[in-house]
């Protein structure tokens, strides 16, 4: 079955993770990449968004599910965003999400989890 890519390369917001005690008290900034792979299940009509999965409604499902409520692990939080996905979209065949906090160490860009997972 032919799919289409849908990506979001460092998509950026403060959410309440971690389990210090600074974690705790405040929010930090997390980097979000991730990939969906889409059944093209009808041809693509350029004056119709109905015809194509509309990436904002995937954007909002991310946004949500990070900003929601405190989540201690990094593992908890992109098990719940794909999820998510998975269960709210059902034309995503597989989905990549790759969360990263930035500012967890000062000797490197950032450290996070990658998860991977298809129907």
């Amino acid at each position: 079955m032919p799919t289409r890519r849908i990506f979001f390369n460092q998509l950026s917001l403060d959410a309440r993770i971690g389990i210090l005690e600074h974690e705790l008290r405040a929010t930090q900034p997390l980097h979000i990449d991730a990939e969906f792979d889409v059944d093209i299940s009808q041809e693509v009509h350029d004056q119709n968004i109905q015809s194509v999965l509309d990436y904002r409604q995937l954007r909002h499902a991310i946004v949500d599910e990070c900003t929601r409520a405190h989540v201690n692990l990094l593992e908890t939080l992109s098990e719940r965003v794909v999820t998510r996905i998975l269960n709210e979209f059902s034309d995503v065949q597989s989905v990549r999400i790759r969360i990263s906090k930035p500012l967890a160490f000062s000797d490197c860009a950032a450290v996070g989890i990658e998860l991977y997972r298809n129907r």
